[in-house]
């Protein structure tokens, strides 16, 4: 299975930020984590802080991959244009949050792309991406 994970703003720095409430990995840990849980399975992971280079990833997504984890950070709560990528997007997609969205400030709140996945999983920081696969090949088997 090809799965595409697609990390926005700031996530590049998350060996940096409160392990508190994004847990105490940098990605390429979680990255590699993930690569050894599932042998079988094709990982590609592309991070940018530019809006524009993850719906260009995200619209290209149906063509190669099998699923799709996106963690659009800050870009959750604010990108129509995300959104709008995602719903053209035809295979299963999963939103992933590290910290857990409703003990945090309010405006972290609305979910303008999650509505545009098939599901979200906040709070569970880097095991959320695990649970995330784990839903793609679920929703995969029911297709």
């Amino acid at each position: 299975m090809r799965i595409l994970i697609l990390n926005g703003p700031n996530l590049n720095l998350l060996s940096h930020r409160d392990k508190h409430l994004y847990g105490g990995k940098d990605f390429n840990e979680i990255l590699n984590d993930l690569q050894k849980s599932f042998p079988d399975f094709n990982f590609s992971y592309f991070q940018s802080n530019v809006e524009g280079e993850l719906i260009t990833k995200i619209q290209q997504a149906s063509e190669t991959f099998d699923g799709l984890i996106i963690n659009p950070g800050g870009f959750a709560h604010t990108s129509v244009a995300i959104k709008d990528a995602l719903e053209l997007c035809k295979i299963p997609k999963v939103e992933v949050h590290l910290s857990n969205l409703a003990k945090r400030e309010e405006f972290r709140q609305t979910l303008l792309t999650a509505s545009s996945c098939d599901g979200y999983i906040s709070g569970f920081k880097e095991v959320g991406y695990f649970l995330a696969v784990n839903a793609i090949v679920m929703l995969r088997s029911q297709t």
